[in-house]
């Protein structure tokens, strides 16, 4: 089951009002909605986004009989598109949950665990079409040297070039088609004390960064929330929940630029993090940081 993290803060940040329209860039199971809806009431409207159809499908059955909820399955980077087909000029808030959830990590079947042995393949959308993007394909195709670029920047893997050397020499031999595939290209890549680490298994950092780069993710993420500021009314907030260095780098840096033009307010100093609590309750989500930015009125 997918828990939401920072929930009771996020929602804190946004203050959705009743017969506001909120936009949650990432929906997935609908938790930070759930709370968002009770605000909005039926006056509000809540416009929703993912790229998974199955998840979608799951919060229409959900939330049938709710007139005020608007579901789209595209990639947030497109939200634009997406608000102008629904006629929405102007929102009052937006939240992004970035990274993968509970559910694909556990349910799809797409590789994203490597404590399962699946397809390598790594995509957040459920119904792969030619021409997508997968892991398979990097770890097969690309040149050694992009593959430690990739290994090194999304999963700042300081072994990153014997592990791309590993791969290299792995599918030399066969194809390396499954999750356990890779993960043992892994291990016999990498020194023993880093192979018997209890701290992080030794091959997070490379799925990390695997998943990152099939899915464009910081290219996305940084598409979306400059579209998100663009659909703010005035007194709007945009708040986002990431999961990795180099996208709370982004949000922090983007947030830091609109303060500087006088176009918003950052509403944390520092980014928000998990209670120890909620870390004991969801281990996934000791790594998560919440940031949120309010627009100011034009004429500030």
């Amino acid at each position: 089951m997918h828990i939401s993290v920072l929930l009771k803060e996020s929602t804190e940040f946004l203050n959705p009002e009743s017969g506001d329209v909120i936009l949650d860039a990432t929906i997935n199971g609908g938790g930070h909605s759930e709370e968002i809806l009770k605000l909005i009431e039926e006056k509000g409207r809540l416009i929703g986004i993912d790229q998974d159809g199955e998840v979608l499908n799951k919060l229409k059955e959900k939330w049938k009989d709710r007139k005020n909820v608007l579901l789209a399955k595209d990639n947030f980077r497109n939200l634009d598109k997406v608000l102008e087909s629904l006629k929405i000029e102007k929102i009052n808030g937006a939240i992004f949950d970035i990274g993968v959830s509970s559910s694909q990590i556990d349910e799809s079947g797409r590789g994203f665990s490597f404590q399962k042995d699946e397809p390598l393949l790594m995509t957040m959308k459920a119904e792969i079409e030619q021409g997508d993007l997968t892991a398979k394909e990097i770890v097969n195709n690309w040149s050694e040297k992009d593959l430690a670029d990739v290994i090194w920047k999304y999963g700042e893997e300081r072994f990153s070039r014997r592990i791309a050397k590993g791969i290299a020499r792995r599918r030399e031999v066969k194809a390396i088609e499954t999750t356990l595939e890779l993960v043992d290209a892994i291990r016999e890549s990498v020194p023993s004390f880093y192979r018997n680490s209890r701290k992080i298994n030794c091959a997070t950092r490379t799925f990390q960064a695997l998943r990152i780069a099939v899915n464009d993710e910081l290219g996305a993420l940084k598409d979306g929330i400059g579209k998100a500021w663009n659909f703010l009314g005035r007194g709007g907030k945009l708040a986002v929940i990431s999961f990795h260095s180099l996208e709370d780098r982004i949000v922090k840096n983007y947030f830091k630029e609109l303060a500087a033009k006088n176009e918003g307010k950052i509403l944390t100093k520092k980014p928000v993090i998990p209670s120890e609590e909620e870390v004991k309750n969801n281990p996934r989500s000791r790594s998560a940081k919440l940031r949120a930015i309010e627009k100011y009125d034009q004429s500030h």
